[in-house]
């Protein structure tokens, strides 16, 4: 099951809607086939395993995939049907669908046929794997997470004279790997205007563009040319959000003649977050990581409208002036995990 996992990782961000899956075939306590999810569409990763395989498995062969089966007709066809057809015997499963009209059915099916099935193989890690999926396939929203760096005082900058950078660069690389498994990236207007960032993933196999989103209420980013999100190679990936009673007409046109997408929403200032979302969610963005500063974050930490934390924190203290990026607010964090990156620690998990 862990090289089941290495494998489904290998479609890190690229799935999306779907899950990532891993897929192995043993007999004899031997791997002798592998596969994976690589992209929606594409055949599923029990598919791919027996098609490596090549050949009708063993009689002792056992099929190990980190993701129940599939046990209805999507874009591909139900890999129960394949699992029965080739006459592999033996499943063993680290997560359930978690589609509750789904959880266990295709289960329920392989055992009505004979076949022996084990769940919950590192059952906790093939969940983790796919956060962003389980979440869209269970609510129908987009999994809206929190990422912020901060100090242990919780300050998102630094004294005067220690630089920009909070986190270590093993915490900022761990950040281009959440950058990449996330489908879209927001950030609000005035950390644009600020820091001005790329907010693409960029690593040793290049550099990979989400949507990325600047949430701009009254639109003051309109006229800033020298913005990255609004002129380098990837500017028709970002879409400026704001309040279309905000909306003036020079604005729009502005965006418009360089080629930036608005989303102007319709409500109040209150509803503006939530409106948001429910756009995403039309849209199929099933996930969005908020790159946050102060304000930012504890404006949907108090409006309870994230649904997931990453919170870095380095060992060190911030400017004593700069104000903590929780404002106080209570963060009652479920499933809590704890991580170190370099010297920094990574808390995660589900708020609410």
């Amino acid at each position: 099951m862990r090289r089941a996992l290495e494998l489904a990782r290998q479609a890190w961000g690229r799935t999306h809607p779907n899950p990532m899956v891993g897929a192995v075939i043993t007999e004899g306590g031997k791997i002798v086939a592998e596969g994976f999810h690589a992209k929606a569409g594409e055949p599923h990763a029990e598919v791919m395993a027996l098609r490596a395989l090549g050949r009708k498995p063993a009689a002792d062969a056992v099929l190990h995939v980190t993701l129940e089966p599939c046990c209805t007709h999507g874009r591909t066809p139900p890999c129960v049907d394949a699992i029965l057809a080739s006459g592999l015997r033996t499943v063993v499963v680290g997560a359930r669908d978690p589609n509750p009209a789904h959880a266990g059915h295709g289960l329920e099916l392989l055992r009505a046929k004979g076949v022996a099935v084990v769940e919950g193989v590192l059952g906790e890690e093939c969940a983790a794997l796919n956060l962003i999926f389980n979440h869209w396939i269970i609510r129908g929203t987009p999994l809206l997470a929190l990422k912020v760096a901060s100090t242990l005082d919780g300050k998102l900058t630094l004294p005067a004279g220690q630089g920009r950078a909070i986190t270590g660069p093993e915490s900022q690389t761990y950040v281009h790997r959440l950058r990449r498994l996330f489908p879209a990236i927001a950030v609000s207007a005035d950390t644009a205007l600020a820091d001005n960032p790329r907010l693409t993933s960029r690593g040793d196999d290049g550099e990979t563009c989400p949507v990325r989103f600047v949430l701009d209420r009254h639109f003051k980013t309109a006229g800033h040319t020298g913005l990255n999100l609004f002129q380098d190679a990837h500017r028709t990936r970002t879409i400026v959000v704001g309040l279309g009673s905000s909306a003036k007409k020079s604005d729009l046109a502005w965006y418009e003649a360089e080629g930036i997408k608005v989303w102007a929403l319709v409500g109040d200032e209150d509803a503006f977050l939530k409106v948001w979302a429910e756009r995403c969610a039309q849209e199929k963005i099933i996930g969005v990581l908020i790159e946050a500063g102060p304000r930012l974050a504890s404006a949907v930490l108090a409006a309870g409208s994230v649904d997931y934390l990453y919170a870095f924190v380095a060992p060190r203290t911030g400017d004593p002036e700069a104000p903590c990026w929780h404002d106080g607010v209570a963060l009652p964090v479920g499933g809590l995990r704890t991580s170190l990156i370099g010297v920094d620690a990574l808390y995660q998990g589900h708020l609410g």
